[in-house]
């Protein structure tokens, strides 16, 4: 239930708590009042109850002494005729004994009767009250001649009146009470939606924001140099420093991106270069022995080998500077164009590149190809620039568990506590000159739901890249 009430919005859970706190400072003040009441009232009746007894006591203590029926009788009927009001219904007096003198209703309480059928639910004058809600109660007292107690006497007074005031009281005060509460609770709830208007709408654009919050419109920010109107400027400078942030990131992985390129040009020369030397010959052989249709034949292999294989470098040149490669699925050929690519520069290291894919395409298109590339790439390069002249590349893929596990290792030195910090730590800065492609390795497997491991054994670094496959079949 707690947790239910957790999600209410908080001005309904203030309106609520409004409407706890104002019942039970009713429900205290209106407590206060029938107590104060009826504080009143039994001191009231117990004044009245005190002098009607005090006043029978003096008249009929000589008579009940005697047992002068009759005297007591007239006595009571005199008191009856002479008391203002209606409120008392009924007196009856015993002796000493308990037995019945003379009642004001002698059909009710026959003379020589025990009086414990009356006295039995009485009250003495001092503890009377009407708060019990009987609109009759009884009340008993001693008769006494010269300190001798010579008999009792029950009155019945009728308290509906006070009963009735006291009930007019109460529904009185629940009445103010509600609409006390009513009237609080609907002004508290206007208030505080007033009040928490900015605030709802600073939690409306932070729970839209994700990666790109959207600045508040500044005519919704109080002009009042307020703390909302300050925490609303101070979300919007914050979402424009994301903004520029974002930017400078993203620019930071377009120049990685380029950077990589340019640390392959060189070897992507030397690609490219042999091929155009052995090209050239081959044309030149075409023009001198033109007559001789062998010499053609072999010179026109040449240039088709050649010329594919420029294709081939060029579409991989091209594939992986492309911006659009979002929508195309990974397949085998991303690893062939990258091999392509990666080869020339451990070559030019005199490094041994390892390649391992196991896997088929139906298992690969389970992953967006630029992403997965461009980790690739990047893990592949920083490992090359780790080993020495002479040591061991190597790329393996291999499925695991339902995901796609990609790994690279070299036999360098191993990755420093920056360069370590920044692969796997979220909160790692990027220092000055340091390069942002590690950085980048692990935005991009954090956006394909992956994660990144580094180990050290043998010598060896090895860092690991675990995907989710997606929707991929079987093979």
């Amino acid at each position: 239930m707690l947790t239910r009430v957790g999600t209410w919005p908080i001005t309904i859970r203030v309106a609520v708590a409004t409407a706890i706190l104002m019942t039970l400072l009713g429900l205290v003040a209106s407590q206060q009042v029938l107590s104060t009441l009826g504080k009143l009232q039994d001191a009231r009746l117990q004044e009245y109850a005190r002098l009607h007894v005090e006043g029978l006591a003096v008249a009929l203590g000589p008579f009940a002494l005697h047992k002068d029926v009759w005297e007591v009788y007239d006595t009571l009927d005199r008191a009856r005729a002479n008391a203002s009001g209606e409120r008392i219904l009924f007196t009856v007096v015993a002796d000493e004994r308990g037995r019945i003198l003379a009642a004001t209703d002698p059909l009710r309480a026959p003379v020589d009767e025990s009086i414990e059928a009356f006295a039995d639910d009485a009250f003495p004058v001092s503890e009377v009250t009407a708060a019990n809600g009987d609109s009759v109660v009884r009340v008993m007292a001693p008769l006494s001649v010269q300190g001798r107690e010579v008999g009792q006497i029950v009155t019945e007074l009728d308290v509906s009146d006070l009963v009735a005031q006291r009930r007019h009281a109460t529904l009185s005060l629940l009445a103010g009470n509600a609409v006390a509460t009513l009237i609080l609770v609907l002004a508290g709830y206007f208030v505080m939606a007033r009040m928490l208007k900015p605030v709802e709408l600073l939690a409306h654009h932070m729970g839209e924001a994700g990666d790109a919050p959207h600045p508040i419109p500044e005519a919704a920010i109080p002009r009042s140099d307020s703390v909302l109107a300050r925490l609303l400027r101070n979300f919007n400078n914050m979402a424009g420093a994301i903004d520029a942030r974002t930017e400078a990131e993203r620019r930071l992985a377009e120049r990685e991106r380029f950077v990589s390129l340019g640390r392959l040009s060189s070897s992507l020369a030397h690609e490219i270069n042999n091929p155009l030397g052995g090209l050239l010959n081959a044309t030149d052989t075409i023009r001198t022995y033109a007559d001789r249709p062998d010499a053609v034949r072999q010179s026109a292999e040449l240039l088709d080998r050649g010329l594919r294989h420029l294709r081939d470098v060029s579409r991989a040149i091209l594939e992986e500077n492309r911006m659009d490669r979002s929508d195309r699925l990974l397949s085998g050929s991303d690893f062939e164009d990258l091999r392509l690519l990666f080869e020339p520069e451990t070559t030019r290291r005199g490094q041994r590149l390892e390649w391992k894919i196991k896997g088929c395409d139906n298992v690969l298109k389970g992953l967006p190809s630029a992403p997965v590339r461009q980790v690739a790439l990047n893990l592949l390069l920083n490992a090359s620039s780790a080993a020495p002249e002479g040591g061991v590349v190597s790329l393996s893929i291999r499925e695991e568990n339902d995901r796609l596990l990609l790994a690279v290792t070299d036999d360098g030195p191993g990755l420093s506590e920056t360069a370590r910090a920044r692969l796997l730590s979220e909160a790692a800065p990027v220092e000055p000159g340091s390069g942002v492609g590690l950085r980048l390795v692990r935005d991009l497997v954090a956006g394909l739901g992956g994660g990144v491991a580094c180990n050290r054994s043998n010598g060896r670094t090895e860092v690991t890249v675990s995907l989710p496959r997606g929707k991929a079949q079987p093979c």
